[in-house]
This record gives C-alpha cells, sequence and structure tokens, in this order.
C-alpha cells in the first residue's frame, strides 16, 4: 500500500498543471483572488479547444513565474462551469477574457500560441519595465535561472529624463512581448554594476561558458532606438539561444537548430555537452563573418518540427535549419563536429537542396478541384497564367468536412473558367510556403497572377455563391461565365 501511494503521488506530480480548473463554486473566489487571471471557457469535444490546450498549459507554467505573476484558469461550460458561462454570454469556444480584480477587464484578442500568450499577457499585467529599486532586487533580477528563464535587458540611467532612459522605455514599451527588460537610476545599482546610461543583456547562468561572456553591453548610442533593437535582438539568445516553445519567435532567420535530449531542469550537464560542440562550431563560422543564428531545442518539444524536418531522432543531435525566405534544410549526416560544420558552410554557401514535407503527386486530370502537395504547388498555384483559390485543410476538421461538397460544387460550377482553379491542400501532410498564413482550419488564400508572393486570405462567406461574386469581383481577368458582381452572363444565342 505504501509503494502504490508513492506511485500515486509520483504519478501527480508528473502530471501537475498551473491551468487552473474553475467550476460554478469556485469561480468568483479564484478570480476575486487574482489581480489578474486569463480565464478559457471551453467544452470538452471543441477541436480548437484541444489544439489550444499545450499551448495554453506551456504560457501558465511561463506566466506563473512572471513578476507579476498572471494566473491561467479554464472552465468547462457544457460541464461543472455552466452557470458562469451562461452569466457572461459564452456562445462560441473557446472563449477568452482577461479578469482584473474579479471584474471582466477585456477580451483576450492575442495569439493562441504559448509565446504569443506569454507576450501579450505580460503586457496586459504591465509594467513592461521592471523598475530596479535596490542592488538585492537588481541582483536578483538578473541572476534569475529557472530552467525556462531567458536573458534579461537592463537599462542603466542617471535620470529617467535622460535621452536614453526614454529610448530606452520606447525599446521596452516595442518589444516587451518578446523580451524581459529592466530599468535603474539608482546610483547604489549603478555603482555596484559599473554601469552609466548604458544597456546590458544578462544571461541565464546555465548558458554562460567559457566561449561566450555572461553578458552583452550595448557599445552605440543608447538614445538610437533603432541601433538598440537591433542589438537585443541580434544578442539576446547568445552565440547557441535555448529554443524553446514560449520563446521560438525571438529566433531569426537564417537559424540552425540542433534538436536532442535538452533538458536543464535534470540535465544541465548532459544538456549543455552538445551545446557546447554546436557553440565550438558556432563560433567559429560567426568569427569568419557569417551572419547566421543558433539554438538547441528539446527534441521532445518540438517532436512536431522534427517530424516536419523527416528527422529521425534516437539520441544524438538532429539538425534542421532555415534560411531567410523560410526554406527548410536538413542535416543528413549523423552529428560530429566536423559533419556539423560542413553542414552549416554548404547551408550558407546555397549548396544544399531545400526539404519539403510532400505528398506523392497526385492526378489532377480528372479533378474539379485540384489537389496541391508541396512538390507540385510551385506548379500549380504559383503558375502565373493562372488566379488560384486555394483550402489549406487538415482531414481531422469538421468545417473542412463541412465545405468540401460546397468547395467541389464550386469547383464545378467554374470549370469552363479557364482562367481560374480552384484548389485544396492537406496542410497536415504538406509544407506551406511562408506567404500563407495558415494558423487554423480551414483557411483560404486567393493567389492573383502577376502576385503569388502576396496572395490574399479569403474571410468571405461559405456559401458557393459567396466564393463566386469574390472570385468574379477579384479576377485578374473578367470571367467568361459571370458578370464582376457575379451574375451570371446569359448565354449568347
Amino acid at each position: 500500500m505504501q509503494k502504490f501511494i508513492v506511485f500515486a503521488a509520483l504519478v501527480a506530480v508528473t502530471f501537475a498543471s498551473d491551468v487552473i480548473d474553475l467550476t460554478d463554486s469556485n469561480f468568483d473566489s479564484v478570480v476575486n483572488g487574482e489581480d489578474i487571471i486569463l480565464v478559457e471557457f471551453f467544452a470538452p469535444w471543441c477541436g480548437h479547444c484541444k489544439r489550444l490546450a499545450p499551448e495554453y498549459e506551456t504560457a501558465a507554467t511561463a506566466l506563473k513565474k512572471n513578476d507579476p505573476p498572471v494566473a491561467l484558469a479554464k472552465i468547462d461550460c457544457v460541464g461543472d462551469g455552466k452557470d458562469k458561462c451562461q452569466q457572461y454570454g459564452v456562445s462560441g469556444y473557446p472563449t477568452l477574457k482577461i479578469f482584473k480584480n474579479g471584474e471582466v477587464s477585456a477580451p483576450y484578442e492575442g495569439p493562441r500560441e504559448s509565446a504569443g500568450i506569454i507576450g501579450y499577457m505580460r503586457k496586459k499585467a504591465g509594467p513592461v519595465t521592471k523598475v530596479l529599486n535596490s542592488v538585492e532586487n537588481a541582483k536578483n533580477f538578473v541572476t534569475k535561472d529557472d530552467a525556462d528563464d531567458n536573458a534579461v535587458v537592463v537599462g542603466f540611467f542617471e535620470s529617467a529624463d535622460s535621452d536614453g532612459a526614454k529610448t530606452f522605455k520606447k525599446l521596452a514599451d516595442a518589444l516587451s512581448e518578446d523580451f524581459m527588460f529592466g530599468v535603474s537610476t539608482d546610483s547604489a545599482i549603478n555603482k555596484e554594476f559599473k554601469q552609466k546610461d548604458s544597456v546590458v543583456i544578462f544571461r541565464p547562468k546555465r548558458l554562460q561558458n567559457k566561449m561566450e561572456g555572461a553578458t552583452a553591453e550595448f557599445d552605440g548610442d543608447v538614445s538610437s532606438l533603432t541601433d538598440l533593437k537591433t542589438f537585443v535582438n541580434n544578442n539576446i539568445n547568445g552565440l547557441v539561444g535555448h529554443r524553446t516553445q514560449g520563446n521560438q519567435e525571438q529566433f531569426q532567420k537564417p537559424l540552425i537548430v540542433a534538436y536532442y535530449e535538452v533538458d536543464y531542469k535534470r540535465n544541465t550537464k548532459g544538456t549543455n555537452y552538445w551545446r557546447n560542440r554546436v557553440m565550438k562550431v558556432g563560433k567559429k563560422i560567426t568569427e569568419g563573418g557569417a551572419k547566421v543564428f543558433f539554438a538547441v531545442s528539446s527534441a521532445t518539444e518540438f517532436s512536431q518540427e522534427i517530424d516536419e524536418f523527416s528527422l529521425n531522432f534516437e539520441s544524438n543531435p538532429v539538425v534542421g535549419a532555415w534560411n531567410t525566405k523560410g526554406q527548410k534544410f536538413v542535416m543528413t549526416d549523423d552529428f560530429s563536429m566536423d559533419t556539423f560544420e560542413k553542414f552549416v558552410n554548404d547551408f550558407l554557401d546555397n549548396k544544399l537542396e531545400p526539404h519539403m514535407k510532400s505528398e506523392a503527386i497526385p492526378d489532377n486530370s480528372e479533378n474539379a478541384v485540384k489537389v496541391a502537395v508541396g512538390k507540385n504547388f510551385a506548379d500549380l498555384v504559383d503558375d502565373e497564367t493562372k488566379d488560384v483559390l486555394i483550402e489549406f485543410y487538415a482531414p481531422w476538421c469538421g468545417h473542412c468536412k463541412s465545405l468540401e461538397p460546397k468547395y467541389n460544387e464550386l469547383a464545378e460550377k467554374l470549370a469552363k473558367e479557364e482562367s481560374i482553379v480552384i484548389a485544396k491542400m492537406d496542410a497536415t501532410a504538406n509544407d506551406v510556403p511562408p506567404q500563407y498564413n495558415v494558423k487554423g482550419f480551414p483557411t483560404i488564400y486567393f493567389a492573383p497572377k502577376g502576385n503569388k508572393q502576396n496572395p490574399k486570405q479569403y474571410n468571405g462567406g461559405r456559401e458557393v455563391d459567396d466564393f463566386v461574386k469574390y472570385l468574379a469581383a477579384e479576377a485578374t481577368e473578367e470571367l467568361s461565365g459571370f458578370t464582376r458582381k457575379g451574375k451570371a452572363k446569359k448565354a449568347e444565342l
């Protein structure tokens, strides 16, 4: 029995959640007890809610440690939270609302991925810059080193009214959704850190080593906002950053990522063993003048990304890269410093073929709706002689299944329009080109002739006539069977 209790306790710890579960009975007491809290009103059967869940969990863990802390909670609108969901007028799922001091402050209108939720809620919690008012306070701020902590940016100024301090405030306002900022106008703090009218990035202890300093100091004009932004963006993650789901948006391209068992909570030494090898190559490459960014990421945390690269992770690092166009590249050799260095140099010298996730090219000759895959996308959708309406879907998506008969009817209706193509692509089985921002399903875009790099997202109705009217108005050349207003033209006798 004792062993069972210990096992049960371990299981409970393993699956502990930082998202607070609300019910009709505890809603008021919990929400009233938080200065700021984000509440998700959900239904267990809701697909969007299920996709949000892991992102919401990651954000909850990060925001729990924020200063000030931000709580994330959820309430089941078809279970024991029906009354509260009705009270707050919830009609769709998920609905997210921000509460401050027990009252609804605003609807949540931010991103639905963890990094975006974290940044959005940090800004709502405010202030965006932590004022450092004692030496102890400042030391604690720059030396936090939980496994999820990132570097922090601190401005040291003699006066809050100085040009540098005012510019630093603008910097923090602009970048606070991505980075943590602190500011000191305290003479004792500035003396302790030996800083004056300066901006310094402090890297977390776990990422410090002999190849790179614990800090990065800005050596330019602190009143130049542009120069400060460039400094922060280029240096915040150091030579080889620890890239997580919570900070992945911080990493610029071209980017090279080594995936392995990155675990700074339980295996810092083993994690840095591989990171140091990546760093030695990265240091050599960047000191040679190359403009490229490096990172390490958990193979477990980024298993979907590894799948998109078609990589097979076992124990040693596997490597993927993106160029500035968003194209992906894969290191096919087993990892060693020599093979890694060769891959990086070949990548920078444009000697590698882009990796493309793609289903087999289908025979579209009999299809009214043409099927796009990774390997035929350029020929089908980027054809400069055609205007293309392209639906990005997922096989499991209920809305996509509901749309399918209408989309097929649309394609049949426009089959004689030689300048129009109606197409679809399974976005879960094929790489989506970077100019298409697909966050949910279905997502529909119109790619006109002559402007394939700037497609327009379709946000209109989902009935056949809605699509016809849209295409009739947007088509590069007037349709042969419809007026610009979408009215069917009378057949000529």
